[in-house]
């Protein structure tokens, strides 16, 4: 099967002609296109004779080369990272893993230090442990407690988090531990932590932080978040543990278990925790930046906001649904100053995820995800952190910090205006015919090519639109253009899907991305798709069109 050279569609033919004297586009005519159509009101002339040395010139040939380019992403991945990253951590979302060391499923697969390094070199920044006794109750392993995966030891874990943590991003690394072991084992891992980490380990000691320290303030900096051990509890609130069960010290700070099956049993008596107080390790708690604890009292209690403290609080996805529907702005009050994690709840044991704009549109700055894992919610979760010059770290949209004199704050079930309406034309595709191995398709036939496109967001913004099926064509131009309306533009993801169309089974896949709308630049954009596991193809594209009215 042979297949001809992508020609341009014939808008693209009329631009050239509008941009160009007897065929040819000079620097002039190129400058005056990335203002007028590309909309780089910046563009220097300096820049458009750049693009011209590296094309060599733009008969049609050459401009049409341009726009399915390498230069012309739909996002500026020259601009880095341009948030202001000198607010407190709570301030931010931030690219987050759920049990970060399995290789496949959460009952029997393999725990590794490789999905921990693959995960912080696609720039993740929160790495979650679980820690054990080993099998001889001398030593610490990392694994899937009560199920059949197999353990890691965590010092290999720990030594692979500092070879890799500042890879893909300068910005600061926390590691969330799951922690079960007694003081005699804690103490060994506060050992392997301040040998392993050394100097780049942050450690307020033993002062519990009134707010959380900025991105910028930990650059190149490990910092480590679990419950603090109920044992070191002063007398004071140990009293106030034993005459009331339902106190916020006793009702808020608990086991960070994931596994909803496994909390009761996970939880152990508060009496002998209690008891035990004197044989605890202070090294351990001295490790301990960010406070955790999961909800066992009421979300009254559990969401409270302290002047002198800040903390994180963990929710399973389906306790933040129904914390979500009675508290929905009490939750976002609580994440302005404190840090919420959201995690998968206990029935994916097949590693699947959830829908992460719930917690996002609360401000849930850990929506921490089974990275090893595949699917449509993984790729709505590398759209987002492709943002913010793929740093790990995006700032939460102002409304979202925000507070009225009145105390008032952004309520999530509020109906609200369309803010803008993002503009979207799929012109034209290119590349299967190089990337999918021959058949690739149809046996006997080329490809049917269709594109679903659409909104990621709040539910009001939230649609799929898609193109008419191009039959038999390796380099299908569809020329469609949808509209959608955003309330909330901030937290809009756009999604783009290529399928082909297969008549007697399931259509077969043909490529994906997701990008924050915020960051999308206007104009012709080439749009480079990637496989199912976020993989970027070598030469699939899309030719797009963007615009905001």
């Amino acid at each position: 099967m042979s297949t001809k050279e992508a020609e341009a569609p014939e808008e693209i033919k009329v631009l050239f002609d509008e941009y160009s004297d007897d065929g040819i586009m000079t620097v002039d005519h190129f400058h005056r296109f990335l203002i007028e159509i590309q909309k780089q009101q910046n563009a220097t002339v300096e820049e458009a004779k750049n693009i011209f040395k590296e094309i060599h010139g733009f008969s049609l040939h050459g401009f049409f080369k341009y726009l399915f380019g390498d230069f012309n992403s739909p996002l500026d991945l020259n601009r880095g990272v341009h948030h202001d990253m000198t607010a407190p951590l709570s301030h931010y979302f931030i690219y987050t893993g759920h049990n970060s060391y399995l290789t496949g499923n959460q009952l029997s697969s393999e725990s590794s230090d490789a999905p921990i390094i693959d995960a912080l070199k696609r720039g993740v920044r929160v790495i979650e442990l679980d820690i054990w006794p080993n099998s001889n109750k001398d030593g610490v392993d990392v694994f899937h407690g009560r199920t059949l995966t197999t353990p890691v030891e965590l010092i290999k874990c720990l030594r692979s988090i500092k070879e890799h943590a500042f890879v893909a991003s300068d910005y600061p690394v926390v590691i969330t531990l799951e922690d079960h072991l007694n003081p005699d084992l804690q103490a060994k891992v506060a050992e392997m932590v301040t040998q392993t980490f050394g100097e780049i380990l942050f450690s307020p000691g033993s002062v519990c932080l009134t707010e959380f320290p900025s991105p910028e303030l930990l650059k190149k900096r490990i910092v480590i978040s679990t419950k603090p051990p109920k044992e070191y509890l002063d007398d004071k609130e140990i009293k106030e543990m034993k005459s009331d069960p339902k106190s916020e010290k006793a009702g808020c700070i608990g086991a960070d278990d994931k596994n909803e099956s496994d909390e009761d049993s996970d939880d152990e008596d508060d009496e002998g925790d209690i008891k035990s107080k004197r044989h605890v390790a202070p090294e351990y708690k001295h490790l301990i930046a960010i406070h955790a604890g999961k909800p066992k009292g009421g979300l009254d209690v559990c969401l409270k906001v302290y002047p002198e403290k800040v903390r994180r609080l963990s929710l399973s996805e389906h306790q933040l649904e129904e914390a979500a529907e009675t508290h929905g702005k009490e939750i976002v009050r609580f994440t302005q100053r404190n840090i919420l994690r959201v995690y998968p709840k206990g029935t994916r044991v097949d590693s699947s995820n959830y829908n992460p704009l719930i917690g996002w549109m609360h401000g849930a700055q850990m929506v921490a995800f089974n990275m090893q894992g595949h699917g449509r919610s993984l790729w709505l979760m590398r759209g987002m952190f492709k943002a913010n010059g793929g740093c790990g770290y995006v700032k939460k949209p102002d409304f979202l910090l925000k507070c009225s004199p009145h105390g008032e704050v952004f309520d999530p079930r509020a109906e609200l205006p369309v803010k803008t309406t993002l503009k979207v034309k799929v012109y034209m595709g290119d590349g299967w015919y190089n990337d999918f191995h021959e058949p690739g398709f149809d046996v006997f036939s080329e490809p049917d090519f269709y594109v679903r496109v659409g909104i990621a967001g709040v539910p009001a913004d939230t649609e799929m639109k898609k193109t008419e099926t191009v039959d038999d064509n390796w380099t299908p131009v569809w020329n469609e253009e949808f509209e959608f309306p955003l309330t909330v533009p901030e937290l809009a993801l756009l999604q783009v899907e290529v399928n082909e169309h297969d008549m007697s089974q399931k259509d077969d896949f043909g490529g994906q991305t997701c990008l924050p709308v915020s960051e999308l630049r206007r104009g012709i954009r080439a749009v480079p798709l990637h496989d199912s596991e976020g993989v970027k193809y070598n030469s699939v594209k899309l030719l797009m069109h963007f615009d905001f009215v």
